[in-house]
């Protein structure tokens, strides 16, 4: 039952880490700055694994991963071994915040927030994410708004084209000329939609982060110095405040707003060729070793002699070939956690060149998650506290790598991204710790007077 009529604003930052955003920078940031001055504040921390597939979704549901079936952007639909698929809003079978808000009447206006592509119908509208193919296709609900983005955008861009290659001043203007034409839309949206709710996400961080972060960071073991990128990421935090202070100034007062990442950001140390590793333990074999460096799903598995293959990406993924399982499985059932627990002991000792462990985390689903819906992996896998990332391709002879398998990238994720939030009943700062990605949809509907579906995995913040 709707006890109250008070608004909320979502403001949606992938990837942006607190370390950054409240330590590093924050004088800079004269809005944000402003706005932590009058709010609760703080880390916040993201899914396992902490990828923008499933986290946003995680946020909006209250549900984790395993409750969603969504494990990254590619899940198991089957257990072929070629039975990954990317995810999309299909995939999703809890209701979000604004399906909620829907159902009761609620107004609400979602724009660009991951897993919406393909639209799904609210009351009110829609505009998707990053994960929608072009903007040829339908990505607005109501279909008639497209016209409406347009022409307000003149050429709307869901997200940057091919940020992992060297052309960095090409990839520099489009991350601004997406952001600006994103933070348009919602302006225009705020001033001309009848709305309870609003949520808005901008990748333009998340992009920056990995194309530009070795020419900030000293510690980065690309650092380079004096690069006329060096204020690339700098820059692009103070334009993001100026956005965020023209926007915040059209909401009124009774207003709550909500500004959070999914995950965090960290320099990339290196990568870890995981099938590589599997090969050299014995635990994966080839019909015949590739000449160059070729994607996993391009080798020739000699699948009756493979107990396990892995996923890159910024976290790993391993599968178990199982007798009864997968199609030519190798594992009895018997023996399964005893391979499972052989693996974990092997990948958590894993040392770097120089024989320091490297300190990888490898999790069972189900340690993690309360339920697993879908095809869980058998492991998920941390290396070094993501300061790894997972390479899945195979030609190299080598376990370690010192560049992604995909195109250059910087940065990987982090654990802990940020969350702010300004109660127009509260205007004390607190830096508040212990808030996860779980909170944020039961903070909402509380505010807005919303009963709070009881299978929500969070709490209210206030």
């Amino acid at each position: 039952m709707v006890i109250n009529k008070k608004k909320v604003f979502v403001l949606g930052l992938d990837c942006v880490p607190p370390e950054l955003l409240f330590d590093r920078w924050l004088d800079h940031l004269p809005h944000i700055k402003r706005l932590i001055s009058r709010g609760i504040y703080g880390d916040m921390k993201s899914t396992i694994p902490a990828i923008t597939c499933p986290a946003w979704m995680s946020m909006m549901t209250s549900a984790s991963p395993g409750k969603l079936g969504l494990y990254g952007f590619r899940n198991r639909s089957n257990y072929e071994y070629d039975g990954l698929a990317f995810a999309t809003s299909r995939a999703v079978h809890v209701e979000a915040v604004w399906d909620v808000l829907s159902k009761i009447g609620k107004k609400v206006v979602v724009v660009g927030v991951p897993m919406t592509y393909p639209p799904k119908p609210v009351n009110g509208c829609m505009v998707t994410c990053f994960m929608t193919p072009d903007t040829k296709c339908e990505f607005t609900y109501p279909p008639e708004l497209k016209a409406e983005v347009e022409n307000v955008t003149n050429g709307y861009i869901l997200d940057v084209n091919d940020f992992r290659n060297e052309n960095k001043d090409q990839i520099l203007q489009s991350i601004y000329d997406m952001t600006e034409k994103r933070f348009k839309l919602t302006r225009h949206f705020i001033r001309n939609k009848e709305w309870d709710f609003f949520m808005m996400v901008e990748m333009g961080p998340d992009r920056i982060h990995h194309a530009f972060w070795k020419y900030f960071d000293e510690e980065h073991p690309k650092f380079a110095p004096g690069s006329k990128y060096q204020d690339a990421i700098f820059n692009y935090y103070k334009y993001l405040d100026k956005e965020i202070g023209e926007t915040f100034a059209l909401l009124d007062d009774d207003t709550m707003t909500i500004i959070v990442s999914d995950h965090g950001a960290k320099k990339m140390v290196g990568g870890i060729c995981i099938n590589e590793w599997l090969i050299q333990n014995g635990y994966l074999k080839l019909v015949e070793y590739p000449s160059t460096s070729i994607p996993f799903n391009k080798l020739v598995v000699d699948w009756e002699h493979t107990m396990a293959w892995g996923e890159g990406g910024y976290y790993g993924r391993l599968f178990m070939n199982v007798k009864g399982r997968e199609p030519k499985g190798v594992i009895a059932k018997q023996n399964y956690e005893n391979v499972r627990n052989e693996l974990i002991k092997k990948l958590e000792d894993l040392r770097d060149q120089n024989g320091k462990n490297i300190n990888t985390k490898a999790y069972r689903p189900e340690d993690i998650y309360s339920e697993c819906n879908g095809i869980p992996p058998d492991l998920i896998v941390y290396y070094g506290d993501l300061s790894w990332r997972s390479i899945g391709s195979v030609g190299n002879k080598k376990i370690w790598a010192d560049e992604n398998d995909t195109g250059p990238d910087d940065a990987n994720h982090a654990q802990y991204g940020i969350f702010m939030v300004n109660d127009s009943r509260d205007h004390r700062q607190d830096r508040r710790s212990g808030v996860t990605i779980y909170d944020i949809a039961p903070t909402v509907l509380n505010y807005m007077g919303v009963k709070i579906p009881g299978s929500m995995e969070g709490k209210i913040i206030v």
